[in-house]
């Protein structure tokens, strides 16, 4: 999401000039179209962007002036405040200080003095226009790294127990060896087992906790890929995106019996399977975590379209479980804010967060029902679907 405040139009403009008429001239003419700002010199241009530096998008100086030239401004401008696009204002427009002002001050435009109000207010939307697409550019570009790191934080924090499992199990399965006795053939391998089929058991589960971790990986190889501009749009489906779930994620013990399925309303998300994925992996962690040691647990995942009276039709994936149910209190903050009740084990409520916003991100929403001892159910909702071809 593209923070409003970066898509509002700049219109600001300040203007350099040493000269008090040429100064009012340029605040009167194009103060019709544009909030002029106007400064006596470099000092008093700098001093105004140092306290107010967001507010402009143009600078407009001269370049003869007594105290320092335009080009020490445009140096400093371009170093310290590069969101300005910037203009030359000379009558002294010597080959030395064309080439000085494109190289060095990195000016979109060369006005000269004295100057024309259709071509001078021309520049200025000109110039105003490539302030707002770059704007725009670097508001898209603090989005996408903002939700690289998002999601690579939340990575991190979903990897971190699975293989510290496939650890365990590997430190188990390496402590039962049992050093070669006298006649041992060659190549075999000795290890001792508490139960029969124990030390494949543990085996069997590191391995799928390993797969788990690497489609994990692989989601996020897929998330910077898609980050990059220009990359293209995606689709994928809502009931391949569940049965990727119930194929990959490593379940403990007999948990995947807990869980049935109802995919028959297929339909087509747009866009980032990746993290859609990681949105569903959450929703079934958190529901598998609190109905261990429940008597008959169960979840249940389904696919459905709404259809209201009035208003586009919304198709959904519900998760309901069987659970404890979930306080009011904690489920009035679920999510607005990080909220956990498994803080104990490690918990720590941003998985939820992370879920609402790719949802956000995306035009969805999530919704979450819950009643203490009747279980919880959690809705995902898509403003934008296709029906499967």
């Amino acid at each position: 999401m593209v923070p409003a405040e970066a898509l509002q139009e700049a219109r600001s403009i300040l203007f350099v000039d040493d000269e008090a008429t040429s100064r009012k001239w340029f605040a009167l003419t194009f103060g019709d179209e544009f909030t002029v700002v106007t400064a006596s010199g470099v000092s008093e241009a700098l001093s105004l962007l140092a306290d107010r530096g967001h507010e402009f998008a143009v600078l407009v100086t001269d370049y003869r002036m007594p105290e320092q030239d335009g080009m020490n401004l445009l140096r400093t401008v371009q170093r310290d405040f590069r969101h300005l696009v910037r203009l030359l204002a000379t009558a002294y427009a010597e080959k030395e200080v064309a080439i000085a002002a494109v190289n060095q001050g990195k000016v979109l435009r060369i006005l000269e003095k004295p100057l024309d109000e259709a071509p001078t207010r021309e520049a200025l939307r000109e110039a105003l226009a490539l302030h707002r697409s770059q704007a725009l550019e670097r508001a898209l570009n603090e989005s996408r790294v903002a939700a690289m790191r998002e999601t690579l934080g939340f990575l991190a924090h979903e990897l971190n127990t699975p293989l510290a499992t496939v650890r365990g199990y590997v430190n188990a399965v390496a402590v039962r060896h049992q050093p070669a006795g006298p006649g041992t053939p060659a190549g075999i391998v000795q290890f001792q087992e508490d139960h029969p089929g124990q030390l494949i058991a543990a085996l069997e589960s590191a391995e799928r906790r390993a797969l788990y971790c690497q489609s994990l990986v692989s989601t996020f190889v897929q998330s910077a890929r898609d980050a990059y501009p220009g990359a293209p749009p995606q689709s994928v489906s809502a009931a391949s995106l569940v049965r990727s779930l119930l194929d990959e994620y490593p379940f403990e013990d007999d948990e995947r019996s807990w869980i049935d399925s109802e995919l028959a309303e297929d339909f087509m998300l747009p866009g980032r399977r990746d993290l859609l994925y990681l949105v569903l992996c959450t929703l079934a962690k958190n529901a598998l975590l609190v109905l261990r040691g429940r008597p008959n647990p169960r979840l249940r995942i389904e696919l459905g379209l709404e259809t209201p009276v009035r208003g586009p039709a919304r198709p959904w994936i519900r998760f309901v479980d069987n659970g404890p149910g979930i306080a009011p209190d904690v489920l009035a903050r679920l999510t607005r804010e990080p909220v956990t009740t498994r803080a104990a084990s490690g918990g720590n409520g941003m998985g939820l967060m992370f879920c609402f916003r790719v949802m956000q991100s995306i035009g969805g929403a999530i919704e979450i029902e819950s009643q203490v001892g009747s279980g919880a159910a959690v809705w995902l909702y898509f403003s934008r679907f296709q029906r499967p071809a």
